[in-house]
């Protein structure tokens, strides 16, 4: 006892605790905002019962899910010990790391959809008093998700920081330390990233399996409105919006903000290895210190949101605005005291680092809703287009979500350059000490846009309970008014969908960015753990862990001209294709299933459509839950196989050049299809607002024809492409070790 109090007074500076304080928080706050959801009324009989369909369907989904991530999770951890205690190919530490990513990034997840799938009814039922209430507990309920995401994030780094030091520090210099330590916890990086893609993709399948059957055979051939209870499919389709929306996305950024924290931490322990004093552990700890002040005030943001009876889109968008806007801009202030009181060098250019970040994130945010809104133009021209037919509505749904990439693309190039040029004081002399502290600065821009993750999630995960709470609306026929004010409540979580799919694959590309960068820190070491020599720029033997980037560079050649790089680069790009292309394939063959099955049961079922016979929902959810099983195997095995091939046979320049190739290629195409397929739902509900035709016209069924499209592109493939390239960067940095050895 007496080491562990004399290193942690040696080694952890007092404000290094406000961390575990802020994640403590978070999840005391979730706790209170599930309890207070929970002590609303979930409403009449037939809303409790239509609640508890999805209820069981969500978690019979889950528990099959984590049986197939058990098992892959149990291989993974098996051949890292066996390349860890067998080769000496990885640090010690990487099994276990690698366990509890996967682990907190699940029960993330898991208690997120627990959650949503509570709160749907009572949304739906607060909904019959008021707009404002049932926002509230909607908003609240999503609040719940993105405080636990941040608060389980924030834990897991603290705890493994905490421990790896305790055992490191008396065995090396702090500064040997803190570059072992962070790399050691990109790792749990992998486990977060794998079981996220998992969530996202089988997710998406599902939900866009029950979604296609649901609309296609229920609104277009039988003409009955959405989420009516005659539909076989509307139950899965509602568990589907839980799994995909709530569960994956959870997942997915509770890994992209460990990811920015772990890369910029990493980044900070090399760029100030050579700085005197503590500054070095600054340096480390700064992006944990900006994510857990951002915790506080997203709870500040949170108690903002509220609005008032009879409010326009406008109005709610603003009111969600408020909340979010008014975190960001605190944060941005917050920032510069933080650093300033570490007394980091070059403070206030790594502020306005992190402002870059912040920035890029509204910037993208802003861009999104107007590309996805029905308030603005693009939403409304496909809802025009409309009147020639479905194939004029796909025609302008694609051009405007090619349209839509350009202003996300062009924010993240001018975050990147002005976060890595604030942070090196606008120094482009490209000299090794000028490039490491420029990659920290890209690192501590993307920390700065997940900064005030706690209530951008809440927005995100809010979408999905909205659109739940509409459904159970309708199958409880709770009257036109409430319905009024859920399909209010839903067009807006569609724009908040959208606006958090955007977010996070903009995080996603700063955040593959950062490990790029540590991706070379960890070639670095791993050569050094398996007595790799190589040389500098002079030709002259070094040791590698002493190696400059510009060494690094030179030493594997990495450089354009390199067939290496440039074949990597080709194969990155394919395999963001390749897997948009598995993942749709996937959908249409679990649509495929589900379409049939509905036909079947309005074929032999009597009553269905009289209202006198009863559905076997049951039987969709199967369908959908077999289908999601089967189908994300193939495209999540060949994220984690894609990196370890092109290790193993173009080596370090091919790993580099397949990273930048799948995070350009995969970063454009998933804003493509996010966007389009977000234009697409909402140019669907601005005509059933009453406009072309309104529901059951002609114009209506064309954009359902098009939303129906819009929905793997939106809900499977788009938002699995982020997790695709910071997947294949975690891969390429925990098999570091195995490319080495094989060089």
């Amino acid at each position: 006892m007496e080491h562990i109090s004399q290193v942690f007074s040696q080694v952890f500076p007092p404000v290094f605790w406000l961390i575990p304080i802020a994640s403590v928080c978070a999840l005391a706050m979730a706790w209170c905002f599930f309890k207070s959801m929970m002590k609303a009324e979930e409403g009449t009989p037939r809303m409790v019962e239509i609640a508890e369909y999805v209820r069981r369907g969500a978690m019979a989904y889950l528990k099959q899910q984590y049986k197939i991530v058990l098992m892959v999770f149990a291989i993974l951890a098996i051949v890292f010990a066996i390349m860890a205690y067998g080769f000496n190919a990885q640090n010690e530490w990487v099994p276990f790391a690698f366990l509890t990513g996967g682990f907190f990034s699940g029960l993330a997840g898991f208690f997120g959809m627990k959650t949503a799938t509570c709160a749907s009814a009572r949304t739906a039922n607060a909904a019959r008093k008021g707009l404002n209430n049932g926002l509230k507990i909607a908003f609240r309920s999503g609040a719940v998700m993105g405080l636990v995401v941040v608060g389980l994030g924030l834990l897991d780094i603290a705890l493994w920081f905490i421990v790896l030091t305790w055992f490191y520090s008396d065995k090396m210099t702090t500064s040997e330390m803190l570059i072992t330590i962070t790399t050691t916890m990109l790792t749990f990086g992998m486990g977060a990233s794998t079981q996220a893609l998992f969530a996202r993709v089988g997710g998406g399948i599902y939900t866009k399996a029950a979604d296609v059957g649901a609309d296609l055979v229920g609104k277009v051939e039988a003409n009955i409105p959405e989420d009516d209870p005659r539909n076989p499919a509307t139950i899965a389709d509602n568990v589907g919006d839980n799994v995909g929306d709530v569960a994956g996305m959870g997942a997915d950024l509770y890994e992209s903000y460990c990811g920015s924290i772990l890369s910029t931490a990493a980044l900070g322990a090399t760029a100030f290895a050579a700085s005197s004093g503590d500054m070095q552990m600054r340096a480390v700890i700064a992006p944990m210190l900006i994510a857990a002040v951002g915790v506080f005030l997203s709870l500040f943001g949170i108690f903002l949101v509220r609005t008032k009876e009879g409010a326009t889109m406008k109005d709610l968008l603003h009111a969600l605005g408020l909340g979010t806007n008014t975190a960001a801009v605190l944060i941005a202030a917050v920032s510069f005291l933080i650093l300033y009181f570490l007394g980091l060098e070059n403070w206030l250019g790594v502020s306005f680092s992190v402002i870059a970040g912040l920035a890029a994130g509204v910037v993208i945010g802003q861009a999104t809703e107007y590309y996805t809104s029905q308030s603005y133009t693009p939403t409304k021209a496909i809802s025009e287009a409309s009147q020639t037919g479905s194939a004029t509505v796909i025609i302008k749904g694609i051009g405007t979500g090619m349209i839509s990439t350009c202003i996300p693309v062009l924010s993240i190039s001018v975050a990147i350059m002005l976060s890595y040029l604030c942070a090196n004081g606008f120094d482009m002399s490209m000299s090794a000490l000028s490039i490491q502290h420029g990659l920290y600065g890209i690192g501590i821009a993307a920390v700065g846009m997940l900064s005030t993750l706690g209530i951008t999630l809440a927005t995100d995960a809010y979408g999905p309970i909205a659109d739940n709470a509409g459904g159970n609306a309708e199958m409880s026929e709770l009257g036109a008014e409430v319905r009024h004010r859920t399909d209010a409540l839903d067009a807006l979580g569609n724009t908040t969908a959208a606006t958090g799919k955007g977010f996070a694959i903009g995080s996603a590309a700063l955040t593959a960015l950062a490990l790029l960068a540590s991706y070379i820190e960890e070639i670095k070491i791993a050569m050094a753990r398996v007595g790799v020599q190589m040389t500098n720029v002079a030709g002259e033997t070094i040791d590698a862990t002493k190696a400059t980037i510009p060494d690094f560079m030179n030493f594997f050649q990495v450089n354009l001209m390199n067939p290496k790089v440039l074949v990597g680069a080709f194969i990155g790009a394919m395999a963001a294709f390749l897997f948009c292309g598995l993942t749709m394939g996937a959908v249409g063959r679990a649509a495929g299933k589900m379409v049939e099955e509905v036909r079947r049961q309005f074929r032999e079922i009597k009553g269905i459509l009289e209202g006198t016979g009863t559905p076997d929902y049951g039987r969709c959810v199967e369908i959908s839950t077999q289908s999601a099983q089967h189908e994300m195997i193939i495209p999540s095995l060949l994220a984690i196989i894609i990196p370890v091939v092109v290790g193993l046979l173009l080596g370090v320049a091919g790993v580099l050049g397949l990273l930048v190739g799948g995070l350009a290629a995969g970063f454009t195409l998933a804003v493509f299809m996010s966007n389009a397929g977000g234009a697409w739902d909402n140019a669907k509900k601005y005509v059933e607002e009453g406009n072309f035709g309104g529901k059951g016209s002609n114009s209506h069924k064309a954009t359902i024809v098009g939303d129906t499209v819009g929905d793997p592109f939106k809900d499977t493939s788009g938002p699995s492409l982020n997790i695709l390239i910071k997947l294949m960067s975690m891969v390429s940095i925990v098999m570091a070790g195995l490319t080495v050895a094989c060089l």
